[in-house]
């Protein structure tokens, strides 16, 4: 069984296991009834079988069995289990049983049956006319170990199309990751309309050109680019996410990161201190130095944004970036350093921090936690400090988290030197527009979000982790997957399959199951970077990056 994640246990069961074929039926419990829609489609087209709903039962049948269990696939939900954990248990005499802790764990057993299957079940048509699908004789009891398991999808550097967002739900989903961290607003584009204000796309969507490469390249992308989610674009692929059982977190950025806003809207920057009604949206990448004013304006704007965001994203979590904020700005305008005296501020951290808080006061009334990387932590005074549901995004190594934790905040592990899958996979030549510091397939496969100082009671307050990709340098579907896969099937693990012990896990025996799950990544059509290293397709020569040569430091 070559199943990645790999589950907390395994075990054959004895005897030969069941055949899928035409007269399979599926049997769904209440509360399983999406769980079996979503497998009869993703199934049935590769296989070519109806898998047709069991015949009703009489009312005092149990909910569980059905008349001939021997040619079924039964889907229900035990309250015994956790809420994502699940039990399969496949053999010729009892067909095929799926038990979650609830439509979320059942969810993720079916996607352990569609591995099971085999690579064919990842296609979209029968390859064949080959109508009988073996089952191995198995019992498999498995739950995650985190329940934070995400990645960030940075659609606010390159846009990438609606339908691109949901067949990564599609991937992610197959990995049991059930977060969609999704950056939709930064200095070179905002992609969410926002009805309100629709300046914010129709200028704030749209750039004159790209730089191509690291921003320390001469090279430029002369074509226009840019695009945006409308409100039902976004509905849809929330719904989307919702039926795999992924929760999407939309990323807002203030108060830095925001010259695109400032393009559409110049009342927001500082118009004090500079010209904002000459910006546009930034063509380069980095830091901007064009940042939100802290006036009752802006606040206001961004107020009436997110209550817009809140109706289209149910998540409880809400992002709201708060990260990278320079402040020349606010120390050259006179408007920021009377906001400073009137709060009673010392420094324009605390002027950040003073931001950040806001927003964090106005979501935790509205019953949403805010969640920001780990600069909200700066620039606090006693007195004014985050609410308690305040959630850590630790970018900066595992520092942030740390201090998060010990100060009784939840916190999602995302360090850059293990888990930003924009870094090079290999210090090739021939590597990608190669970015920062080499991460292989191993080095993500062996990440431990818990650092070991952590006490059990702070570790408790790790949700888990995601693994960031930020496009900067991928302008493509294609660029994405090559960036993120296979190294996004090894974090998968790392999130979802227990530690046996600290540095325990067997990276030979994942490459070996992994020489399995690369022929599901093709049936995906999914371009990932091959382990004897990149296609010749998948080269970029001449199109710099930023090599950065020996260990990152951890912090």
């Amino acid at each position: 069984m070559e199943l990645i994640p790999a589950p907390v246990t395994a075990s054959a069961n004895p005897g030969p296991g069941p055949v899928l074929d035409p007269d399979t039926v599926l049997c769904a419990g209440p509360g399983t009834e999406g769980v079996a829609r979503w497998l009869r489609a993703a199934l049935g087209p590769p296989l070519g079988l109806p898998l047709d709903p069991a015949p009703r039962q009489p009312a005092d049948a149990a909910d569980e069995e059905t008349a001939d269990a021997t040619n079924s696939v039964t889907l229900v939900i035990d309250t015994r289990l956790a809420p994502e954990a699940y039990r399969l248990d496949a053999g010729q005499k009892s067909g095929i049983r799926i038990a979650g802790g609830s439509a979320a764990g059942v969810f993720w057993g079916a996607q352990t049956l569609r591995q099971l299957l085999g690579p064919q079940a990842f296609r979209r048509a029968p390859l064949s006319a080959r109508r009988s699908w073996p089952v191995p004789a198995v019992s498999i009891e498995d739950a995650p170990r985190f329940g934070w398991r995400g990645a960030l999808l940075d659609v606010a550097r390159h846009f990438l199309p609606k339908d691109d967002v949901l067949r990564f739900v599609d991937l992610l989903a197959a990995h049991k990751l059930n977060v969609l961290h999704l950056h939709l607003t930064d200095d070179q584009g905002w992609r969410l309309e926002i009805r309100a204000f629709p300046k914010l796309t129709e200028t704030g969507a749209w750039r004159a050109r790209s730089k191509e490469g690291h921003r320390a390249s001469p090279l430029w992308d002369e074509r226009p680019h840019g695009g945006y989610y409308t409100q039902d674009d976004i509905r849809e692929i929330v719904a989307y996410a919702a039926e795999r059982h992924i929760t999407v977190v939309p990323e807002m950025d203030v108060p830095g990161h925001s010259q695109a806003a400032i393009a559409a809207y110049p009342e927001l920057g500082n118009t004090d201190a500079v010209d904002t009604g000459s910006l546009t949206v930034w063509d380069n990448w980095g830091i901007s130095p064009n940042v939100l004013a802290p006036t009752d304006t802006v606040l206001a704007f961004y107020e009436r944004v997110l209550e817009e965001v809140l109706e289209l994203f149910p998540s409880r979590f809400v992002h709201i970036g708060g990260d990278e904020c320079p402040k020349d700005q606010w120390r050259a305008s006179a408007v920021a350093q009377e906001r400073m005296k009137a709060e009673g501020l010392a420094d324009e951290d605390e002027l950040q921090s003073w931001f950040v808080r806001h927003f964090d006061r106005w979501l935790t009334a509205r019953g949403r936690r805010l969640v920001g990387w780990d600069e909200i932590l700066g620039g606090q005074r006693p007195g004014g400090r985050l609410a308690e549901g305040a959630t850590v995004s630790s970018w900066r190594g595992f520092a942030g988290g740390i201090a998060a934790a010990r100060a009784g905040h939840d916190v999602v592990m995302c360090p850059e030197q293990q888990v930003y899958l924009d870094h090079r996979q290999a210090a090739g030549a021939d590597e990608p527009v190669p970015i920062g510091y080499v991460r292989t397939l191993e080095d993500v496969y062996r990440f431990e979000p818990v650092p070991a100082e952590l006490t059990e009671d702070e570790a408790a307050r790790v949700l888990g982790a995601q693994a960031n990709i930020w496009t900067e340098v991928m302008d493509s579907r294609q660029r994405v997957d090559y960036q993120a896969f296979p190294r996004l099937s090894a974090f998968a693990e790392a999130v979802w399959s227990p530690l046996p012990a600290p540095g325990a896990r067997d990276f030979a025996a994942f490459e070996a199951r992994m020489s399995v799950h690369y022929a599901r990544l093709d049936a995906l059509g999914v371009d990932y970077r091959p382990p004897s290293g990149p296609r010749p397709w998948q080269r970029r020569p001449g199109v710099l990056g930023r090599p950065i040569e020996g260990p990152p430091p951890i912090v």
